[in-house]
């Protein structure tokens, strides 16, 4: 069976409403996401990375695996998730959600997995 390839820019394999990097720097980046009632981030890990959600508007579902976890989160809460931890990123409302993503500390890529 094939490993997924790790990549370093993302963007291409997932469709947000909206995407704007707010730092970008060596081993450290912030990035706000916000996707629509049906848009998600799918399964995926970073082999170095932590991510570190913070919600600015909406319900985020947050989806993990090793162990099994579902977290909810609303606006001004937090949730980190560890490097090599599989997760989702879902809308868990119906109107958009906006969140932060904080990554690192760390050099980036994203290891995209098949549906779990």
């Amino acid at each position: 069976m094939n490993q997924p390839q790790p990549v370093k820019d993302a963007s291409q394999l997932y469709e947000v409403e909206r995407r704007a990097q707010h730092v970008a720097r060596p081993g450290f980046r912030i990035t706000e996401l916000q996707l629509s009632a049906t848009q998600k981030v799918p399964w995926h890990t970073h082999t170095n990375v932590s991510d570190t959600f913070y919600v600015l508007e909406g319900h985020m579902r947050l989806f993990l695996q090793d162990p099994k976890e579902e977290v909810n989160l609303k606006p001004g809460e937090v949730y980190v998730v560890k490097p090599r931890r599989p997760h989702l990123v879902t809308n868990g409302g119906t109107t958009s959600l906006t969140f932060l993503v904080l990554q690192g500390v760390g050099e980036y890529d994203f290891v995209p997995l098949v549906s779990r």
